[in-house]
């Protein structure tokens, strides 16, 4: 086959590779034959099905277990996704609505499709075989997953994140150290009868907090609430930021905590008294929407939508939807 029975669009492809090579003092030809024996990539080798699969291991023989790890696995992946979007965000350079928009819309489909699979936590067991099961996993608890609380502290100030009942004693001159401690997740992770933090608490502190502050400092001025007042707010297209955010906002911090308190209403309320929360985990007070009053964007809503944050909820359940 002579040079021109090739089709110009190889041969430009060609000389491309040619001068990318020649950039980085390689030789082409090495990699073409290295091209030239290597294997077709099979769909199973390129996701890693064989280690995928194998990353399930049961505690126990309740067969309800799997349903248990596999759902918890599926989430840490969207919530890998989430962030995965976010640097993008973190990282662009900004006022770009179109980008923004739709990085906002990706992460939102993801949390969607969470809260609409809670269901499979939610209805998915037999109470009796979680009781049994659960307990052999202590103290581990969904309250310490990493990357969700890397969401958070991604998308707002860290003062939003502080415990309700001690936001007003900070003030701008704060440190992020001061206003870490403050936050409102470590007030769920307190034993119940004495107050003291479980060990689930400082299993978890003892991982994350040093990520988790270099995090927060790292997003001082790019977190999505510090985008949206620097170079949204104002300006043309404002309207499509707004709305992408509060759907956010909604679903991060009423949406997928509700979800939860649904599931842990189900397996662990008893009358006369709760049956205790994994890690011993104060889920009664730490889950609903209106106690924490966690709200990523608080310029976007009304004092009155604040003070009923979370009621949109209720209305939809009391609705069917």
């Amino acid at each position: 086959m002579s040079e021109s029975d090739i089709d110009q669009k190889i041969l430009d492809r060609i000389k491309k590779l040619s001068e990318k090579y020649e950039a980085m003092g390689q030789d082409m030809t090495s990699y073409l034959d290295g091209l030239l024996h290597a294997d077709y990539l099979k769909y199973w080798d390129y996701i890693n099905l064989d280690s995928l699969m194998g990353l399930q291991q049961p505690k126990t023989s309740f067969p309800d277990e799997m349903v248990f790890i596999c759902y918890h696995q599926i989430t840490e992946l969207y919530f890998k996704l989430c962030l995965w979007e976010m640097r993008q965000i973190h990282e662009h350079n900004h006022p770009d609505v179109e980008f923004f928009v739709a990085r906002l819309k990706r992460i939102n489909n993801y949390f969607e499709h969470l809260c609409h699979s809670f269901v499979m936590m939610t209805d998915g067991m037999e109470k009796e075989q979680f009781l049994q099961f659960r307990m052999s996993l202590l103290p581990s608890s969904g309250f310490q997953s990493g990357q969700y609380r890397m969401i958070e502290i991604g998308s707002t100030d860290l003062i939003n994140l502080v415990n309700l009942d001690k936001r007003e004693s900070f003030d701008d001159y704060s440190s992020l150290d001061q206003l870490y401690e403050a936050i409102y997740w470590k007030t769920g992770a307190t034993e119940l009868k004495s107050g003291k933090k479980t060990l689930t608490l400082e299993q978890f502190e003892e991982k994350y907090s040093r990520e988790f502050l270099q995090l927060a400092e790292d997003t001082r001025t790019t977190n999505f609430n510090q985008l949206y007042l620097k170079h949204y707010k104002g300006v043309e297209g404002e309207e499509l930021v707004v709305e992408q955010l509060k759907k956010f906002d909604l679903l991060a911090n009423v949406d997928w905590p509700l979800a939860h308190y649904r599931s842990a209403v189900r397996y662990l309320q008893k009358d006369p008294v709760d049956i205790a929360a994994t890690g011993g985990t104060n889920w009664q007070k730490y889950l609903p929407p209106r106690f924490q009053k966690v709200i990523f964007f608080p310029d976007l809503w009304s004092e009155q939508e604040m003070s009923e944050w979370g009621k949109h909820w209720v209305l939809n359940q009391l609705n069917g939807k």
